[in-house]
């Protein structure tokens, strides 16, 4: 029912101007010096045909075009001296019709006959005729180039804006997915896991409390649980992390430092160089390198001290975590799940990250992250 509203608002709009064209083409021939004899009678109805042709000009651009043509050249050679007012229309409606090479073609062959006409019927000699065609001609690749331009234009916008908007739309399909992974994980995983955790933790209280020994396998799980539930809060995290929440970058590492002092584990932070703002991915890829360090040294590397070194340089920031554990250059360090999550973060931001035991005693885990490559 719309479109049907709409086609007829247009057809009215397309005769108002029919009408509106035909008038003002009557009025100005109407205005000169003509005789009331058959040349004239037909020049005035070329006139009205001329500008009342354009209420079809939607339905068929071409045929307007062709018949507003003849009727400029028409009543040119019928001695009327009035500017093709109603074949400009046509050509605008043929061209957005998309008949272009038509539309060229046929307005080549009016613009060349218009002189011609206006020669046989006295209205000009030789060469005001043809300075006439040839102003003409300048008027209308103005206007050509000028159409072409914002034709342009508004192809470019309109491929702008439809770039947004398919970003936009697999943005926000990305996080509808990320948010629907984030609720399966929590309902099918979060409860199995806790009920693990605990009930591990209450064998193991049990024989405790019973003096009786605990069996390895028993502590395993207990720890299993402990770990897989840390793991699963952790993803959770992840994934339901979106660009409306501050992402955790270098201001927030210090929290880190305290928080893992806390747990018994003596951890210092030492920054050199003038700190200066670096880009939110750089931040956040620094923050979760230390704070996987630090889960590490606490479950795994048995260690007393641990120590976190941020330098800020002009074009990178360099970290290091450094501990004393149990860690030598004979042991072959397993990579996990964290440790290849570092490095697929600093590789995407085309930095290095080098983790390995040291000579003396103790791991450690350096990075370096450019800050253009980020920005």
């Amino acid at each position: 029912m719309s479109k049907g509203r709409f086609r007829v608002r247009a057809g009215v709009r397309d005769w108002l101007i029919a009408i509106g064209v035909a008038a003002a083409l009557l009025v100005t021939g109407l205005s000169g010096q003509h005789s009331t004899t058959s040349l004239g009678l037909l020049g005035h109805v070329l006139l009205a045909v001329g500008g009342l042709a354009l209420a079809a000009g939607r339905r068929a651009p071409v045929a307007v075009l062709a018949v507003t043509g003849l009727c400029a050249v028409g009543y040119q050679a019928a001695g009327f001296d009035v500017a093709a007012v109603a074949f400009l229309f046509a050509v605008y409606a043929a061209m957005r019709a998309g008949h272009r090479v038509v539309t060229v073609a046929v307005s080549v062959a009016v613009l060349a006959a218009l002189p011609l006409a206006a020669l046989a019927a006295g209205l000009h000699d030789t060469g005001e005729a043809f300075a006439q065609a040839r102003g003409a001609l300048q008027i209308a690749w103005l206007i050509a180039a000028g159409a072409a331009g914002e034709a342009l234009r508004q192809a470019e916008r309109r491929a702008d804006e439809a770039e947004r908007t398919r970003e936009e739309t697999a943005r926000r399909r990305a996080d509808e997915e990320r948010l629907h992974i984030a609720r399966e994980l929590h309902d099918s995983l979060t409860h199995q896991i806790s009920v693990i955790k605990v009930q591990s933790e209450a064998a193991v209280h049990v024989a405790r409390k019973r003096g009786e020994e605990v069996p390895e396998a028993l502590l395993a799980i207990r720890e299993a649980g402990r770990e897989a539930s840390r793991e699963l809060r952790a993803t959770l995290e992840a994934l339901r992390d979106d660009d409306t929440t501050p992402p955790h970058g270098l201001d927030h590492i210090p929290e880190l430092v305290e928080r893992a002092s806390k747990t018994g584990l003596q951890a210092t932070l030492t920054i050199q160089g003038r700190q200066h703002d670096v880009p939110a991915a750089v931040g956040r890829t620094l923050y979760r390198i230390v704070q996987e360090s630090l889960t590490n040294i606490a479950r795994h590397a048995e260690a007393t001290t641990a120590s976190v070194h941020i330098d800020y340089r002009p074009d990178t920031v360099a970290l290091q975590v450094d501990d004393d554990g149990k860690a030598t250059p004979d042991d072959t360090p397993v990579p996990g799940i964290g440790l290849l999550g570092m490095r697929e973060r600093v590789t995407v931001l085309g930095g290095r990250l080098r983790a390995a035991p040291r000579g003396e005693g103790g791991f450690t885990v350096r990075a370096e992250l450019p800050l253009e490559t980020a920005s």
